[in-house]
């Protein structure tokens, strides 16, 4: 697999964009990534690289370039450090879903000149506060997205006025939502909420809580779980297989 870097320009300046392309050099589907708070990092690299290599040129972009320096991960995660909870919240608070998705476009745009991009609707994946992004990209771009999996997505079906959740009826995309157990970040109210506006719009998608806590499907996070990361790749792949591959 070969993987380079682009700049897409924003209103808000340059987004670096690594580019995770499959092995043989023909077109093939895109699939935009978006990365947890801890950022564009070497786990969520290879994670692109095993999804690149299943056939898909993955677009992993540096949402929180704004914050600069701030973006760039610790060494090693730790949940409980304060430091690394304010250097958090400083970061995602820059990545607003609006700003997220405006960025998403030009990230599109630039994606439509690139040679090894097929033509067509693109698929989204994120985890935790990328999961939320990679489902208001299917509400923000309806005609863009074809397919969203949202794993461990915080603030999905939130009180907040910029919950995703709301825009409901504006999806055309097919849904895999993997939700961990307990988790502060999407509550029991919130899954609710959001499996009863996913219905009312007619929504195709799959929403399923896993035994496992919230962050579960990244490596480096201290609450892994192989078993709930592994069900997330099955059912990702499989969501993209049937959604962005062209008919035989």
């Amino acid at each position: 697999m070969a993987v380079s870097r682009r700049d897409v320009q924003t209103v808000d300046g340059l987004m670096d964009v690594d580019l995770h392309a499959p092995d043989g050099g023909a077109p093939a589907p895109v699939v935009i990534m978006y990365p947890d708070a801890y950022g564009v990092r070497e786990t969520v690299q290879r994670m692109a690289g095993r999804l690149a290599a299943a056939g898909y040129l993955v677009a992993l972009p540096n949402m929180f370039y704004r914050a600069g320096a701030d973006a760039a991960a610790p060494e090693k995660i730790d949940f409980a450090d304060p430091e690394q909870r304010a250097r958090l919240g400083r970061v995602v608070s820059q990545a607003t879903p609006q700003r997220v998705m405006a960025d998403t476009g030009a990230l599109l745009d630039a994606l439509a000149d690139e040679p090894g991009a097929l033509p067509g609707p693109v698929g989204t994946i994120g985890y935790c506060v990328g999961g939320r992004m990679a489902f208001t990209a299917a509400t923000a771009h309806p005609d863009r997205v074809a397919a969203a999996a949202s794993i461990h997505g915080g603030g999905l079906a939130s009180d907040d006025p910029s919950s995703p959740y709301l825009a409901a009826d504006r999806i055309r995309a097919a849904l895999y939502i993997a939700i961990a157990t307990g988790d502060a970040h999407h509550t029991d109210a919130d899954h609710a909420r959001l499996v009863a506006a996913l219905d009312e719009a007619k929504v195709d998608y799959e929403a399923e809580i896993l035994p496992a806590r919230h962050g579960f499907a990244l490596v480096d996070f201290p609450v892994y779980d192989e078993a709930a990361a592994e069900r997330h790749w099955e059912k990702s792949l499989a969501l993209f297989a049937r959604t962005l591959r062209p008919a035989a």
